[in-house]
């Protein structure tokens, strides 16, 4: 067909006819698949973990690495500075890293932080583990809970020869048999995480067994890290292109350019860190206890009721997730049972004595030592001690005060009390003494409205003279 008839053809369309192929253009370019640079950028999702790592630090992690969508997170960044925590809350988010969608580095910064004890194993399970100058990992030997042992040794005894040619093989093996079992399971975790993520198993080992760490620059010698990086984007840009295990798969890093969003606690993990802080939670144990007893005592109060109810609560939850000594709690449960025995007992205070023993001793038992930011604080310790001590010294001189005086209950109240007649006759009569009317004699008359002192009782009869 001729140039020009085509033209003269499309000139005859009308305007409704050009729309319809416009917009039928338009449709058919949005069905096309878009370029993979068209996406949203990726970001670095950094998460800061500072301090003892437990039950809040675990939910703050776990929830912000399940929640990453591969299509919008390159990598999540732990930036890390922390003494150590808890076992259980540690392996929390071991398991979450390792199920991890996306790929996740732990970073030990600023210059001067450190990835003690549990911050080893987390460096271990990550896919990348990088650290600031000046910064330190290592110590991962587990502490137990329990306290030491008062047998010889430190640990339950053994037959006379038995375990010493051990010893002698590996002098870092511990003399009992419950600190082996706790080392070499340790020991046994860390190089399952050393081998799946290719890094120096044998120094995590002895990281475990002899506590033994090191510095950034020995560290990516001995190829216990991946990488030494001023900051986050310097890290980024050292790591990119890097293969990588991620949830079972390889996958090779593509982090340099992206954009870092640093995600801090949200009010969540801020109020699950401070009840689960042992200091709080044991003030809100003995705030909910007391106030119980005081409802209990005092029927009808109901805000001593309330509030004790509340803090008990939120301290049993908080307790739950703590490693906690039971027998340390019964003693503290035990020393508030006794005094309060003693306000209705009145044993001249040697129950009560024994109460507050029995609740410091329990309180000392409660938190082990041991594990940074996870113990009671001493100050808080030695307050309610003395809080305790000075409140039943004031109860056992109120008892003693209170047996010096004389008996002013039942006829011997009314001897002393005063009064106003009401009716008078001769002798006799009647009058108000302690909102109450009585029958009266005095040795004369009186008059209605004198005002009269009860000098004797006979009966259901008062002697009383005008006051």
């Amino acid at each position: 067909m001729h140039p020009r008839s085509i033209k003269a053809g499309f000139r005859s369309w009308t305007g409704r006819h050009r729309w319809a192929v416009l917009v039928l253009a338009g449709i058919a370019l949005t069905m096309l698949p878009l370029p993979p640079h068209a996406n949203a950028a990726k970001r670095a999702l950094v998460l800061d973990i500072n301090g003892a790592i437990g039950p809040a630090i675990a939910d703050y992690v776990v929830r912000n690495l399940k929640s990453a969508q591969p299509s919008e997170v390159g990598i999540a960044v732990l930036r890390m500075n922390t003494p150590g925590g808890l076992d259980s809350s540690t392996r929390e988010i071991n398991a979450a890293i390792l199920a991890s969608s996306v790929p996740v580095a732990t970073y030990v910064a600023p210059s001067g932080a450190r990835a003690a004890s549990a911050g080893t194993y987390i460096a271990y399970a990550s896919s990348i583990a990088a650290m600031a100058p000046g910064t330190n990992i290592g110590a991962a030997t587990p502490i137990q809970l329990r306290g030491p042992s008062f047998l010889p040794g430190g640990g339950p005894q053994q037959p006379s020869g038995q375990g010493d040619s051990q010893r002698k093989e590996n002098p870092a093996e511990p003399a009992d048999t419950e600190t082996r079992k706790i080392v070499n399971d340790a020991a046994a975790y860390i190089r399952g995480l050393a081998e799946l993520n290719g890094r120096n198993a044998d120094w995590a080992v002895e990281a475990v067994r002899t506590a033994a760490s090191l510095p950034a620059s020995e560290a990516l010698r001995l190829h216990v890290i991946d990488a030494v990086a001023d900051d986050v984007p310097d890290l980024l840009r050292r790591i990119d292109g890097r293969s990588v295990r991620v949830a079972g798969k390889t996958e090779q890093l593509a982090t340099a350019g992206l954009e870092v969003a640093t995600v801090p606690p949200d009010w969540r993990t801020e109020l699950l860190a401070i009840i689960t802080n042992p200091n709080v939670a044991f003030i809100l144990m003995l705030l909910g206890i007391y106030g119980l007893l005081f409802e209990f005592l005092n029927p009808g109060a109901v805000a001593p009721g309330l509030v004790g109810a509340l803090s008990l609560l939120v301290a049993l939850y908080a307790l739950n997730l703590l490693p906690i000594n039971y027998a340390g709690a019964a003693l503290v449960l035990l020393g508030i049972g006794l005094m309060v025995a003693e306000v209705h007992i009145g044993s001249l205070g040697l129950i009560g004595v024994a109460g507050v023993v029995a609740f410091v001793v329990g309180a000392i038992m409660m938190f082990p030592g041991g594990r940074p930011g996870l113990t009671l604080s001493p100050p808080l310790l030695a307050g309610a001690a003395v809080a305790s001590i000075a409140f039943f010294l004031l109860i056992l001189a109120m008892l003693l005060r209170s047996r010096r005086r004389a008996v002013v209950s039942g006829a011997e109240a009314l001897l002393g009390a005063e009064g106003e007649t009401l009716f008078w006759q001769g002798t006799e009569g009647r009058v108000r003494v302690m909102s109450e009317i009585w029958r009266a004699r005095a040795a004369g008359p009186l008059q209605p409205g004198t005002r009269v002192k009860v000098i004797a009782r006979e009966g259901l009869v008062v002697v009383v003279e005008p006051a």
